[in-house]
């Protein structure tokens, strides 16, 4: 693994790979907080808006690419176990593991660099992001090999993406502390039912837990009571951010149900894409119908509708 690559073009190629920039696509649980930021501060749209918001995408990119790389790393051992993830550049034999570690602390600087050209707020989030991927990723912490810790720790990852928005417009006001919960708790939500596809998925090859030390306490049982939780969790928390800040955004709530059992339901799929998230845009239904309910909570968070938020306020008065 560690020994020097036949070519030139391969050494690039593997470095490039490990970098994994199809999985920015995540970085749409950004969008979220970019546009809660602008309904409370619309002041804040501007040409230079624009600038904040691609150089703020393409720094949280950068920064998420780090941990990949770091991922990549620590985890050849364990993913030459794996049936399909053995083929991935580093257990392949594409990467050179010393450059792979210059590689992942050059891509933290040029992305906090770029983080520190919209403020310094902006680029302690990001900051965060990364210390992140450390906790999960490196001993003698490593997160990901400690039950329900890896899920918590790596959703994480979701409230700050939400902060990342929120900071990309930087409104003279903080953000709801119960919004970021929800955020957080659907990002486990997310992350559990991903736990849970890997294990069916995997049991089928290898020890589970050969691959996953985490998978040696896991069952599909204790997965599914806490996906359950999780989604309960999140509910709760954003039902406080509705109750707070916008009672409108109830009318939202059955989309987002719905949503959420279509996405239970890919963990059921064989070699579906609940294990790969950057691969859900090949899910026409989910991805529509997330469009529409992003659309729907725009509208909800900019017109206000008195005569349902009156009704539904002396309905709890009675």
């Amino acid at each position: 693994m560690t020994t020097p690559l036949p070519n030139k073009s391969n050494f690039i190629r593997g470095h490039l790979e490990i970098c994994r920039f199809d999985h920015w696509i995540k970085n749409v649980f950004i969008l979220p907080g970019l546009l809660i930021a602008i309904s409370v501060y619309p002041q804040s749209i501007s040409p230079h808006l624009i600038y904040s918001v691609v150089i703020g995408f393409l720094a949280a990119g950068i920064i998420a690419s780090s941990n990949y790389v770091i991922n990549e790393i620590l985890d050849a051992p364990f993913d030459a176990l794996h049936p399909t993830k053995r083929l991935r550049p580093t257990p392949a034999g594409r990467v050179h593991i010393r450059w792979g570690y210059v590689q992942w602390i050059a891509l933290m600087l040029l992305g906090l660099a770029l983080g520190s050209l919209i403020s310094q707020a902006f680029m302690y989030v990001l900051l965060w992001l990364w210390v992140m991927g450390c906790i999960y990723n490196i001993a003698p912490l490593r997160a990901k090999d400690v039950p329900y810790v890896d899920v918590l720790v790596e959703s994480i990852n979701n409230p700050i993406r939400l902060l990342i928005g929120w900071y990309i417009v930087s409104p003279p006001i903080q953000i709801p502390v119960s919004l970021l919960i929800s955020y957080w708790m659907i990002g486990a939500y997310l992350m559990a039912i991903k736990r849970f596809a890997e294990m069916r998925d995997i049991s089928k090859n290898i020890s589970a837990r050969q691959y996953r030390k985490s998978f040696a306490y896991y069952t599909e049982q204790n997965l599914l009571v806490s996906i359950m939780f999780y989604a309960a969790a999140s509910m709760l928390f954003f039902g406080a951010f509705v109750m707070r800040y916008r009672l409108e955004l109830i009318l939202a709530f059955p989309l987002i149900a719905f949503i959420m059992a279509m996405y239970l339901n890919l963990a059921f799929k064989e070699d579906g894409v609940a294990q790969a998230p950057e691969k859900l845009w090949k899910e026409t239904p989910l991805m529509i119908s997330s469009f529409l309910c992003l659309v729907l909570m725009v509208f909800l968070m900019n017109y206000p509708l008195p005569a349902f938020t009156a009704f539904f306020q002396q309905s709890m008065m009675h």
